[in-house]
């Protein structure tokens, strides 16, 4: 007996479950995108946006649901664009059942958002219509279609950014300063498009760099500030330490720009990256007007890497925190108050560790006053053979200055770790295919890995030394600059000239105190 095969025709729509008699409308969204904030833009947004409306409305089958929008977005993915997300989102609860968009491109410029995105729809019941390419997500070559049209326009953005990276480099290397102004304290953007100072900025920005050689942490500058009332950059009232670190070491206070600090990684997620010499930077010295004394910015470099010598050790209470030492126990004076609820109060400095073990240190207190009349008389005392010291210090200099020797190490240092990380790599690959003693491979691959361990660990220290030298001549120019500016006898007490000039001051138990100064000079002052 022969088969008999009877066709039974389907009754629904395999992506829309609606019968396939039915003549219910569809639900229909139109999406439109601009990707800059631009009035061209802005044009043609508003264009889109009015332009679907009246499309979608036009067609008797259709029922709008809205537009939805992203304006001034880039579409390299799909993190932030608002408008798309929540239209997808209103698409998957079943609200919308066609989207129509301008171009694959509109849509998306990364083929796996685009294609992920689609695919989501597609098994949701949502087709989506790109109009340029007349490409309907249903149709059987849709999807490759959309693969083909996708790929080319991650291409395009692709060539975009490597435009704009040029163009960004170009500007860089012709030494052309631009900042983040609605977030960087103290300039605007001019005229002619060179950073002109806000004054009522700047006096914020000089306030900090106050505090900080007055002996504040950046700790208690955020306080100091939030008491005052004074906003951030972005115009919160809560500071943040990491702002006030930043804005201490931002060479554009000092009127240069060292540029291309960071670069993107990757096009499609925009990461950017600290620049570790992966690309080329450029310093431009003089780019703009200053707000902080080139000087006075070098003294508080210095300060903070003075600080960061002492680890946690540093106290921002005064700006003889962390410079007197006890000679007897070698520790820091602290500030103490004496009857501080009551009409005798007094501060003083002592030893912080007078009271503590079994020797109890045996240095005395100090007032501010008697620091500050000491010192004077040590300033006096060194200012009466300036000359002399000046002359001392810029030999010193030429001596650290001269770092060919270590220039030299480090060069052969690294030429060292390169050949060693190479043959590392080729015995592994040897191990991989080559059968061979494994006691012999680990004697030859631990051998390597001791030379490698041992060559990094020496490029470290010597690393470290040529910073230390770099650390110590910045330290001896501020001091000759200091002592050059300085009249030869001082009779007034000036705490950024502590600053600038004084390492140390030893305290011992006859009341004395030594005086080191950043030259290396020891001045003794009397009880």
């Amino acid at each position: 007996m022969s088969k008999a095969i009877t066709v039974i025709p389907a009754t629904k729509n395999r992506f829309t479950a609606l019968p396939t008699a039915s003549v219910a409308r569809r639900t229909v969204a139109g999406y439109a995108r601009v990707s800059t904030d631009s009035e061209e833009q802005q044009t043609s947004y508003e264009a889109q946006v009015d332009y679907y409306t009246h499309y979608i409305q036009s067609r008797e089958d259709w029922q709008f649901v809205g537009v939805y929008t992203d304006e001034g977005i880039s579409a390299t993915n799909t993190k932030h664009r608002d408008g798309f997300k929540q239209m997808v989102k209103d698409a998957l609860a079943g609200k919308i059942d066609l989207i129509v968009t301008k171009s694959v491109s509109r849509f998306a410029r990364n083929t796996v958002d685009s294609l992920t995105t689609v695919r989501k729809l597609k098994e949701h019941g949502t087709e989506i219509y790109f109009e340029k390419e007349n490409i309907f997500t249903f149709d059987s070559k849709g999807e490759l279609l959309i693969t083909i049209m996708s790929s080319l326009a991650q291409e395009e953005s692709r060539s975009i950014s490597e435009n704009v990276t040029w163009g960004q480099r170009k500007r860089f290397a012709d030494g052309k300063v631009s900042m983040p102004y609605k977030q960087f304290l103290g300039y605007e953007k001019g005229e002619d498009g060179t950073p002109v100072i806000n004054e009522e900025e700047a006096a914020i920005v000089r306030l900090i760099y106050k505090l900080f050689l007055e002996g504040k942490t950046p700790a208690g500058i955020c306080r100091y500030l939030e008491q005052q009332g004074i906003p951030t950059p972005s115009g919160k009232q809560k500071w943040s330490q990491t702002t006030v670190d930043s804005m201490l070491s931002n060479e554009k206070y000092k009127g240069d720009a060292l540029l291309q600090k960071k670069f993107t990684t990757d096009f499609l997620t925009k990461k950017m990256k600290v620049n570790e010499g992966e690309v080329p930077q450029y310093y431009v010295e003089h780019s703009h007007d200053a707000i902080i004394e080139p000087l006075e910015w070098d003294m508080v470099q210095a300060e903070i890497a003075r600080r960061r010598s002492l680890g946690r050790a540093y106290s921002g209470n005064s700006v003889f925190s962390s410079k007197l030492v006890c000679g007897d126990c070698g520790g820091f004076f602290g500030q103490k108050v004496w009857h501080s609820n009551d009409p005798y109060r007094k501060v003083i400095w002592r030893c912080n560790s007078k009271f503590k073990g079994e020797m109890k240190c045996t240095t005395p207190h100090l007032d501010t006053e008697t620091i500050q009349r000491k010192f004077l008389i040590a300033y006096n005392r060194l200012m009466a053979d300036r000359e002399s010291v000046i002359s001392d210090c810029a030999s010193m200099r030429r001596v650290l200055s001269d770092t060919s020797a270590l220039d030299a190490e480090l060069e052969s240092l690294n030429e060292e770790i390169t050949v060693v990380a190479e043959l590392v790599k080729a015995c592994v690959r040897e191990n991989a295919s080559t059968v061979q003693s494994q006691e012999e491979y680990a004697k030859k691959y631990n051998g390597l890995l001791n030379r490698y361990e041992k060559a990094t660990a020496r490029l470290a220290e010597v690393t470290a030394e040529k910073k230390r030298k770099h650390d110590q001549d910045r330290e001896l120019r501020l001091f000759i600059e200091a002592l050059k500016k300085q009249p030869l006898v001082l009779d007034e007490w000036d705490e950024r000239l502590w600053i600038a000039i004084v390492d140390r001051a030893t305290v011992y138990c006859d009341g004395k105190i030594v005086f080191t100064f950043k030259s290396g000079s020891e001045i003794e002052v009397e009880r």
